[in-house]
């Protein structure tokens, strides 16, 4: 391609900038052929758009129904070749060639014309249709005669398209080249030299065509020229142009036009033929009678495809003379072709708030008919929140143009319909499904503005009372309804407490069973509130009403019923009949007939002597009182409610007939003596005694196990033989250093008893003697005997002392094998040991333990059990064994006694210390109560 060539491509380019910029789109210019991938422009630069716009936008190309060329690559932002282009076939011959595409954009949806040029380059060689062409010629032809050439072909255009021709040899012709106004090409031969038969019968010529491209290209045709005898006359057409219009679609056969034309000549060279001379599709839509000149219809003519055709009729004699002319055939356009309605963008679902103008599809139509017939006008179905507006030619958007309910209209099926201005006008037509999302601007509904149910008292908790129930107007999860129990109180209680509402359900249930007589009604309010986002909700007011049911028995207020002291009703001997002895006053916490009380007389002293009024409960005499009538008189009477099952209570009255009040005083004064005690006093009295005895013999048992297992170890470890540490024995009534003996502390009891258990006391007095043997807190050291007498002395006095560093055992004199050295008194077992006591002494003590421990243990109420005991130091416990007269302590070489005798004189005894003996021979096993037993019986016998 040459550099003026590229400047005037370059030129033309900016040419179609600057219009674009005019008409507010944008225009390229590539040339033909480009490979694929090549830049065509940029588009989002030239358009001002980000590529993040084109991204979010899901830019794309549309095209309509012609084949996509230009992509976009929306990362870049630029226009590719998508496809190789070929101008000669997209265009053919029309010029300019370029291709309409549109740039779509969503949310918002807009979009953006491109026109691209398609621009042609030498890339097609001109080239006839025939390789050779024959002339017959009549050696008599005048100077000057013409011979048409058929035009040789190039689907280039413009300068790359046929410019010239040339012919060789150039003797006898010279040739003619001019252009017509409809841009084809004539070419004629002119004879500029006779021929002469003779000289040369046939003639070879070479047409060369030429076009203007760099570098040139051309084709070639050959001519061949046959020289005949003279015919001076060439046929001549009446008219060098014809016009003559056809309706497309007519039918085949269909005469189009005629031509005429006339010869001088006579006889043969007089004859015409007629031709057509057209190269291209010509032929196959057209045909002319060789004969009559009648141009006649052979195929379908479409104006959509081609709106004109020129014809090229030739006329030729016999003697080789030909004139031609050109017959205009344009095509007249019928309205054979509906709108076709193309969805360049839809939306599916639109949100049920959108706001109005919102844009939810675009369409293009189009139709191929011209003029009215291509003109259309569309709509949409009435009655429906939604309009047509025209953006552009042929480009319509569906707007909304009111405000949209999904609550009302979920869904629309919208026909838009487009018909054009053809007569009959014809039309198509496309329905859009449209779905309308949910918004949440619907607050749930309750069916009642209030509510009102009733359940009975002394309902099962979780108990379902009655159910509230909402509606929302909205859908899914905006619908979806929750029930929440709004927060007040109750009497100061709150309402949860109370009652619970099933937040899916809507049931409320009771939180607890419900007492009439606390409460018997409450309101409160239930919320209904929605899955939405913001969620909405809605109230209702609900009132519980508690009914009353026959749970309480009637109470009686008077006579008021004591068991300390003896109320009675004194009836003169002389009150006559119906007098008012008393009366009973009972009420019934219930409600209605179930506190409706009637009075019965259940027993009676003397039954015949007294009646008790049904309603009012007045005890009044049904007879005159006599002498034989006795002066205590009991009268039960019974208080029963009028609910079902009823309910009663039951009252003893005591009345006395006599005159005067110390007759009175004389026969009641035992009363409470002789009176019966009910029944659950009774169980409850058998009942203590039960658990009394039960612990005793538990007691019992467990100290003959602990006496047997000591006493079996014992003897285990006697017959062992070994070098075993003796096992300490301890009395009952002092403690061990462990602090696990049976009596830890001496109690003194006083007891004093009268006629009437009931009305005893007890005393409680601190023992003298109660530090009999005092260990100091670690354990490991004991008071001596004479340390013993002066801290039972002294705290006898109340004047206890501070222990002194003489009470303290010697590490010789410690208890067990823990002793540094023991004497060999001890160590044989021939020291001065006090004899134990015997079994029976033993169990005699522990019997008396467990009796004061089971008494001491066991408080009741006074005259709950009808037996207290009083207490009182003057009283002690005899018939346990003083075994504080000899107390040892194994493992020591001390002994405690009561006697201040014994205590010297075992001091005399005791030998003095001896250094412990290395090796000492094993001790004897020690002296048991059972082989203490056994040794008094000996001495016995």
């Amino acid at each position: 391609m040459s550099d003026r060539t590229m400047a005037r491509q370059v030129l033309l380019f900016i040419w179609f900038l600057s219009l674009s910029s005019a008409l507010g789109q944008v225009s390229y210019s590539i040339p033909e052929e480009m490979a694929k991938g090549s830049l065509v422009g940029n588009i989002a630069q030239d358009l001002g758009l980000d590529l993040k716009r084109l991204k979010s936008g899901k830019a794309r190309i549309y095209t309509g129904d012609s084949a996509e060329y230009i992509e976009l690559n929306k990362e870049r932002g630029v226009l590719l070749i998508k496809e190789r282009i070929d101008r000669e076939a997209l265009c053919g011959q029309t010029t300019p060639c370029a291709l309409h595409l549109q740039i779509i954009l969503e949310n918002p949806m807009q979009f953006y014309s491109v026109n691209v040029e398609v621009l042609d380059i030498n890339d097609n060689a001109p080239f006839f249709e025939k390789t050779e062409m024959s002339f017959r010629m009549s050696e008599s032809a005048s100077i000057g005669a013409k011979f048409t050439i058929e035009p040789a072909r190039d689907f280039d255009v413009g300068i790359n398209g046929l410019q010239t021709y040339s012919l060789k040899p150039t003797d006898n012709f010279a040739l003619k080249f001019k252009i017509q106004p409809g841009g084809d090409h004539h070419i004629e031969m002119t004879l500029q030299k006779p021929l002469d038969r003779e000289k040369q019968e046939h003639m070879s010529l070479t047409l060369t065509a030429i076009d203007g491209g760099d570098p040139q290209m051309s084709g070639n045709i050959q001519i061949n020229i046959i020289v005949l005898d003279a015919n001076d006359n060439s046929p001549v057409f009446t008219q060098s142009v014809y016009k003559a219009t056809v309706t497309e679609n007519s039918p085949k056969g269909t005469i189009v036009a005629t031509v005429s034309a006339s010869d001088q000549d006579q006889g043969v060279n007089s004859e015409i033929i007629y031709t057509i001379t057209n190269t291209n599709d010509v032929r196959s839509k057209f045909e002319i009678n060789d004969t009559d000149g009648k141009v006649r219809l052979i195929g379908l003519v479409d104006y959509e495809t081609t709106r004109r055709y020129e014809i090229r009729v030739q006329a030729s004699d016999h003697g080789g003379l030909t004139d031609s002319c050109k017959i205009v055939v344009d095509v007249i356009d019928i309205n054979d072709n509906k709108p076709v309605i193309n969805i360049m963008s839809k939306t599916n679902v639109i949100a049920e708030n959108s706001a109005s103008e919102t844009v939810v599809t675009m369409i293009n139509v189009q139709d191929l008919d011209s003029e009215g017939n291509g003109k259309v006008q569309c709509s949409v179905n009435e009655n429906i929140p939604f309009s047509l507006k025209s953006t552009n030619s042929n480009f319509f958007s569906l707007v909304t143009d009111s405000d949209l309910d999904r609550e009302r209209e979920s869904e629309y099926n919208i026909s838009v319909t487009c018909a054009d201005e053809g007569v009959p006008s014809l039309s198509s037509s496309v329905t859009l499904s449209l779905q309308i999302s949910d918004v949440n601007d619907n607050a749930p509904v309750f069916e009642k503005s209030s509510y009102e149910a009733s359940v009975q008292e002394n309902n099962t908790p979780s108990l379902s009372i009655f159910t509230v129930r909402a509606r929302d107007a909205d859908f899914h999860q905006n619908a979806r309804v929750s029930y929440i129990l709004e927060d007040s109180s109750v009497n100061g209680v709150p309402v949860s407490s109370l009652v619970s509402v099933s937040a899916d359900s809507g049931v409320i249930h009771a939180v607890r069973s419900f007492d009439y007589e606390q409460i018997k009604d409450f309101q409160f309010r239930v919320k209904a509130q929605d899955g939405g986002s913001p969620p909405l909700s809605s109230n209702a007011s609900v009132k519980i009403i508690i009914q009353d049911q026959n749970d309480n028995a009637p109470q009686v207020l008077y006579p008021v019923q004591s068991g300390v002291s003896v109320v009675a009703e004194i009836v003169p001997r002389s009150a006559d009949v119906g007098y008012l002895v008393t009366k009973v006053v009972a009420v019934d916490v219930d409600s209605g007939q179930n506190a409706w009380l009637s009075y019965k007389l259940q027993k009676a002293t003397d039954r015949a002597l007294f009646e008790v009024g049904l309603q009012n409960g007045e005890i009044r005499t049904v007879r005159q009182v006599t002498d034989k009538d006795a002066v205590k008189q009991r009268l039960t009477v019974v208080v029963e409610d009028n609910g079902q099952p009823s309910r009663s209570a039951t009252v003893n009255v005591n009345v006395a007939v006599a005159d005067s009040f110390p007759e009175v005083l004389s026969e009641f004064t035992d009363f409470t003596h002789d009176k019966e005690y009910n029944d659950n006093l009774t169980f409850y009295l058998v009942l203590a005694l039960a658990v009394v005895s039960f612990l005793f013999i538990v007691s019992i048992i467990a100290i003959l196990s602990v006496k047997c297992y000591r006493w079996r170890r014992e003897r285990m470890f006697y017959k062992s033989g070994a070098n075993l540490p003796v096992i300490p024995y301890y009395p009952p009534l002092y403690a061990d250093v462990g602090g696990t003996g049976t009596l830890q502390h001496v109690y003194n009891y006083e007891v004093c008893r009268t006629t009437d258990s009931r009305k005893s006391d007890l005393k409680y007095v601190r023992p003298c003697s109660e530090s009999i043997i005092s260990l100091d807190t670690s354990g490991t050291q004991t008071l001596t005997h004479a340390q013993r007498e002066k801290l039972t002395f002294d705290d006898c006095g109340d004047q206890q002392k501070p222990p002194t560093a003489d009470w303290r055992f010697t590490q010789n004199q410690r208890p067990g094998p823990s002793g540094a050295a023991a004497t060999p008194e001890v160590a044989m077992g021939t020291g001065p040991w006090p004899n134990p006591p015997t079994e029976a002494e033993q169990l005699q003590a522990l019997m008396a333990a467990a009796n004061e421990v089971s008494e001491a243990t066991n408080t009741l109420a006074p005259g709950s059990m009808g037996l207290t005991t009083r207490y009182s130091p003057q009283f002690t416990l005899q018939h346990v064994p003083d075994y504080r007269q000899n107390v040892y302590i194994p493992g020591s070489t001390a002994t405690l006694t009561s006697n201040q005798q014994q205590v010297q004189q075992q001091q005399q005894a005791l030998p003095p210390a001896q250094v412990p003996v290395p090796q000492p021979e094993p001790p004897k096993a020690a002296q048991t109560p059972a082989s203490k037993k056994k040794s008094t019986k000996k001495e016995k016998k």
